[in-house]
């Protein structure tokens, strides 16, 4: 049975837990078949399948990276030292050494046939350069009214595998808190999740995991990354039997305070749950939180919001 580590335990302890938890090398091989899985009998199982069929060809990019990683090591060194993100992302994607890797995903997506997904990827075709950097900086920034809903999962993707290359081929793991709990270390991106670690020196500590790099950094639990409040947290689940009360692995972490919320993985509930995997399957929970007044500051790059 896992030992969860309440906010005074962590911080009353001895040894300071890991502040990093890096992405496995084969990270998209993981979150494809755990979306085939979720998509089992699940209302959205297509989509669910289309963005395992994106995550199987992002795990191609990774192992035959279209490009290197473009940060010389001195400007690592001067980011990791003033404890700026060193894969800034609102610089990067302005720089363009990503487009390699998004040419790439559609040389290696094929859809024959005729339909939206075709068209999407028509679009994106004959797009230039120019045109596809503005949808990805207006995808990163949050701008998601100036991006196709049909080219976000493939945007998306590409940005995705980029900088989750570039993360895993950083020589240093050195990075620092970033200025807002819910901003990523290594590339300054919002969180998509928090994820609740079930093993090893990890156990029972929260990591919020990046949108874009999937890079994962310890915030300690129950606490609003978004207003720092931990003031009347509640958390809200999808019901389901299965489950017993307080044992739902996915759950979201509301604040009263900002009327905000953060999805929560409990991997002692779940082992195999997958942060982004996970959360596209639970989109049903956003549409009732939303209902209910609260708003999703996470983004997740495979879906665009509405």
């Amino acid at each position: 049975m896992s030992t969860v580590l309440e906010p005074g335990q962590i911080e009353a302890s001895a040894v300071m837990p890991p502040f990093l938890h890096l992405p496995p090398g084969n990270l998209f091989d993981v979150r494809s078949a755990r979306l085939e899985r979720l998509a089992q009998g699940h209302a959205m199982g297509d989509y669910l399948l289309l963005i395992a069929r994106l995550c199987r060809i992002q795990q191609q990019l990774v192992d035959n990276p279209p490009s290197a990683l473009p940060v010389a090591q001195e400007r690592q060194r001067l980011c990791i030292s003033h404890g700026l993100p060193p894969l800034a992302a609102d610089s990067l994607v302005r720089e363009g050494a990503w487009l390699g890797w998004l040419q790439a995903l559609l040389d290696h997506f094929d859809e024959p046939g005729q339909g939206p997904l075709q068209e999407a990827l028509h679009t994106l075709r004959i797009s230039d350069d120019t045109q596809r950097k503005g949808w990805a900086i207006a995808l990163l920034s949050g701008q998601y009214d100036a991006v196709p809903p049909a080219l976000v999962p493939f945007v998306g993707a590409a940005l995705q595998a980029a900088w989750s290359s570039w993360l895993l081929a950083l020589p240093s793991t050195e990075l620092k808190p970033a200025a807002s709990l819910a901003q990523c270390p290594a590339c300054g991106s919002p969180a998509m999740a928090g994820v609740v670690r079930n093993r090893g020196k990890h156990n029972g500590l929260r990591y919020l995991a990046c949108s874009l790099c999937a890079c994962e950094w310890h915030v300690v639990r129950v606490k609003c990354v978004y207003c720092d409040s931990s003031k009347d947290l509640r958390y809200s689940a999808l019901d389901d039997d299965r489950h017993g009360p307080g044992k739902a692995p996915l759950r979201a972490e509301c604040c009263p305070g900002c009327n905000s919320y953060l999805k929560q993985h409990y991997l002692e509930n779940d082992a195999a749950a997958e942060a982004l995997a996970d959360d596209l399957a639970s989109l049903a929970l956003d549409m009732r939180l939303d209902e209910e007044g609260y708003h999703r500051l996470a983004p997740n790059l495979m879906v665009s919001p509405g």
